[in-house]
């Protein structure tokens, strides 16, 4: 199945009600049927001035911001589908690779969006000074978060910064604050729920979930895999569609890799008596050429039960810590997989 078009959830809140009373019956009709509102350009985005709260404190955002600085790249879909111009955004990682999320690809090349360099020190502040942004977006999950955090002052002092607080880890937390409290389109993020239910409830219909309990490991390119906890991001889109994930955070036993973190280190030694789960699914961590069919050649992840009986199975990458496009895909790939 096609994942659900990103424009359909911005033809009705980019138009004006002058626009709409100025259309014919019959072109209304053609745009509801078919939408296709267009990327932002300078000076199309509008937006009242308002104060936004956050964990780091209340942030004025400025009236219609035209300059938008994305400071974590798995948010920067969000504002593609609210519409917001995003003039930079961060790379996937610290490698800097500068490649574009594949479901907001078209939006950025149409925008022009640029990128901002970062590494474990922080983000590059000249860079994004010199952008002379009327917003900075930061946070989420993971590092970007911690990096966001300790930079907040900083870019603070360039512009209005909001960070995304890191307790909300779920694609509809995040997409709701923005589209709601941050950009004021909650019409937006309503429609992208009430898709994701809909489409939820068609996956859960149709599939045989694999033997439960099961693990999802993110591994890196150099094979340590990281255990994804289980209250937290995409093991709970695999429990809506009916795949039971197992409680091993909630045993008590393992710690996040980094305060606030959504997942935790196994190491090889203790590999095997960890993840003894019928099902394992495996991601390449950001993007890591990493897959099933080369962990079946290290003896450590071989000597796994689910990969001695053939029900280890692989994710696409972009399905950790996900946004709506991205969880969309995801279901498509779980009713592909096991339907």
């Amino acid at each position: 199945m096609i994942p659900t078009p990103r424009r359909s959830l911005l033809a009705f809140p980019l138009a004006t009600a002058l626009l709409l009373g100025a259309c014919s019956q019959e072109s209304s009709d053609q745009t509801a049927a078919e939408p296709t509102a267009a990327s932002p350009t300078v000076g199309s985005f509008t937006l009242a001035p308002h104060t936004v709260t956050t964990d780091l404190g209340d942030v004025a955002v400025p009236q219609d911001p035209q300059t938008i600085v994305v400071l974590n790249h798995a948010l920067a879909g969000y504002l593609y589908d609210v519409g917001a111009p995003v003039t930079a955004v961060t790379s996937q990682d610290t490698s800097n690779d500068e490649t574009y999320g594949e479901f907001w690809a078209d939006d950025a090349q149409t925008q022009g969006t640029t990128f901002v360099p970062w590494g474990d020190n922080g983000f590059n502040l000249e860079v994004v000074a010199s952008l002379q942004p009327d917003l900075i977006i930061g946070g989420g999950v993971g590092f970007p978060q911690r990096l966001a955090q300790l930079g907040y002052e900083d870019l603070s002092a360039i512009a209005p910064t909001v960070v995304v607080p890191a307790t909300l880890t779920t694609w509809q937390e995040q997409f709701e604050f923005l589209a709601d409290d941050v950009f004021e389109r909650p019409e937006v993020y309503d429609q992208a729920l009430t898709d994701y239910e809909d489409r939820v409830q068609e996956v859960a219909a149709v599939i045989t979930p694999p033997t439960a309990p099961s693990v999802v490991m993110s591994v890196t390119a150099d094979q340590r895999p990281y255990v994804l906890i289980e209250d937290q991001g995409l093991p709970t889109v695999l429990e809506q569609v009916g795949i039971e994930p197992a409680p091993l955070f909630a045993s008590g036993r393992y710690e996040p890799y980094t305060a606030g973190g959504d997942s935790f280190e196994v190491s090889a030694e203790l590999l095997g008596s960890v993840v003894t789960q019928p099902t394992v699914f495996v991601i390449g961590f950001n993007g890591a050429a990493v897959d099933v069919a080369t962990l079946a050649r290290n003896p450590v992840f071989a000597a796994l039960p689910s990969f001695t009986a053939g029900t280890a199975y692989d994710l696409p990458s972009e399905a950790y810590r996900g946004d709506y496009d991205e969880t969309m895909h995801l279901l498509d790939v779980l009713e592909e997989m096991f339907a």
